[in-house]
């Protein structure tokens, strides 16, 4: 199956968060998913997550990279969507417990329970936070169950 691997860099600055999310959908677009299936909300979600971290907690430039499985293949072709963020902060992620109307800390929760795996790599003297979609999974089942392995090989 072809994949391809596709990349934007992000500034430091919030506004950089809705730049993302256009790009992500056009590129989904153009891998056959359609800007309305719940695999293109899911993952518009955690890329706005993922961005949305690196952007507020870093303060740093980053990478959004995607791979998108089946170019060219139809809809319902099966593979794996995997989004990453690089940045250059060498700070690991640390997963938070939002309370009651708390306004952050909850972008990797909501990782953990959309993504089918996440985790954490070194990537230079950053890192790189990456999560995986099996498509052609049925999304929502089991979300929010402790089924995700996260993973950091640093």
């Amino acid at each position: 199956m072809q994949v391809l691997q596709v990349q934007l860099e992000v500034r430091p600055d919030p506004a950089e968060v809705g730049r993302a999310r256009r790009w992500a959908r056009s590129r989904l677009a153009g891998a056959g998913i359609g800007t309305d299936e719940p695999l293109a909300e899911t993952l518009i979600l955690l890329i706005s997550e993922l961005v949305t971290n690196a952007v507020v907690h870093t303060g740093c430039p980053a990478v959004l990279r995607m791979w998108l499985p089946g170019i060219g293949a139809p809809r319902a072709a099966a593979g794996t969507v995997r989004v990453e963020v690089a940045d250059s902060s060498g700070r690991a992620p640390r997963p938070r417990h939002a309370q009651g109307d708390d306004t952050g800390g909850r972008g990797l929760e909501l990782v953990d329970g959309l993504a089918d795996r996440w985790g954490w790599d070194a990537e230079g003297a950053g890192k790189s936070i990456w999560c995986e979609i099996d498509r052609g999974r049925p999304l929502g089942v089991g979300a929010f169950e402790p089924q995700c392995a996260v993973t950091n090989r640093a």
